[in-house]
């Protein structure tokens, strides 16, 4: 039996044409790229996916993260939301404290409100 992806993930392109998660996760170490591409691939077989890899983000409407351990004792969340039918990974970052910086969660709502 051929198991089919539920959420095909796509990456947010910036209308300069930035890809910005992509370069994020480019840029990591590639045990930390792996552990992050297994989340999100998680998320595209098994959606909707719920706790502990995924949930929606209070207060912003239409928001999900993917929760991710990395190597060492980091964290870290891709914001995405679902756009025509698609998982658009809108933001990346390593969590450094408890709480979520307003920052991050402001750049993947401007995100977001930018997809056509």
């Amino acid at each position: 039996m051929v198991e089919h992806k539920r959420l095909l993930a796509r990456f947010f392109e910036s209308h300069t044409g930035r890809v910005p998660v992509r370069e994020w996760l480019l840029a990591m170490a590639v045990e930390d790229r792996k552990a992050i591409g297994k989340d999100i691939c998680t998320a595209e077989f098994g959606w909707p996916v719920g706790m502990p890899l995924c949930r929606a983000l209070k207060g912003h409407k239409g928001l999900w993260e993917i929760r991710s351990n990395l190597s060492g004792g980091r964290i870290a969340r891709v914001f995405f939301c679902v756009h025509e039918g698609a998982m658009v990974l809108l933001h990346g970052f390593i969590k450094k404290s408890q709480k979520t910086p307003a920052r991050e969660l402001e750049t993947a709502n401007q995100r977001m409100r930018g997809l056509k």
